[in-house]
């Protein structure tokens, strides 16, 4: 998929789900509602899809993007909207159809579209394993004795 294709489906479910979740239950502006789309849509982009999906993979970027959007609700609406239940709940509900928005787009993406391959700092070669052996040549303790008597 096109980067903008992937940002306009991002756009849309931001919005569906900001709808969702602070305006169906509770009153949000829908100023409120595209502020929180533009920002999430454009920080997921660049932290989920452009940082953690080629480096650690789908599952750890699915859970970056559920955080996101949890902590953009939790964050800003804190500063935005006038009612603690309305940003406790807007924003678990935007948070869990966002992330399961995100798991259907991952899918239609596909598992290696876009990817760089996995950055070589996260995996280590077997070849890097070693252990060692030693055996001790000095085994007698300060005084001289092997033992120490007590």
């Amino acid at each position: 998929m096109k980067m903008m294709k992937v940002l306009a489906i991002k756009f849309v479910t931001c919005i569906i789900a900001f709808a969702i979740g602070l305006d169906l239950f509770f009153d949000a502006t829908f100023a409120h509602i595209l502020s929180f789309s533009i920002f999430l849509t454009l920080a997921s982009y660049v932290v989920g899809e452009r940082v953690i999906l080629p480096l650690l993979g789908k599952r750890a970027a699915n859970v970056a993007d559920f955080l996101l959007a949890y902590l953009t609700v939790w964050i800003f609406g804190s500063v935005l909207l006038e009612s603690y239940l309305q940003i406790a709940w807007g924003s678990i509900i935007s948070a869990i159809i966002i992330t399961t928005a995100e798991v259907i787009l991952h899918l239609m993406v596909g598992s290696r579209a876009g990817e760089r391959d996995r950055n070589p700092i996260f995996t280590r070669p077997l070849a890097t394993l070693a252990t060692e052996f030693a055996e001790e040549f000095d085994t007698k303790g300060l005084n001289g004795s092997k033992y120490k008597k007590e």
